[in-house]
């Protein structure tokens, strides 16, 4: 869906995206740029939904090292 910005910057929120949002006149949005460069558009006070991988994102501990990974993966590993 495209839309365009008048002169004064605003821009018309097409239906279908108002609908599935529940916006209605005089409800206020808020804009979130995402680190991939998207900008999210939501109604003012809801949560945003955390993707679930977005959510375990840097919580692995250190791990094996390549070399353990290889002795487990030839076989040489401890059971």
């Amino acid at each position: 869906m495209a839309t365009t910005i008048t002169t004064k910057g605003q821009v018309t929120i097409p239906k279908p995206i108002r609908d599935r949002l529940g916006l209605e006149p005089g409800n206020a949005v808020d804009f979130e740029l995402t680190p991939d460069g998207r900008v999210m558009l939501m109604k003012s006070g809801e949560q945003r939904t955390v993707s679930r991988f977005v959510a375990l994102r840097g919580r692995a501990g250190a791990g094996l090292s390549t070399e353990e990974i290889m002795a487990f993966t030839r076989g040489e590993g401890a059971a």
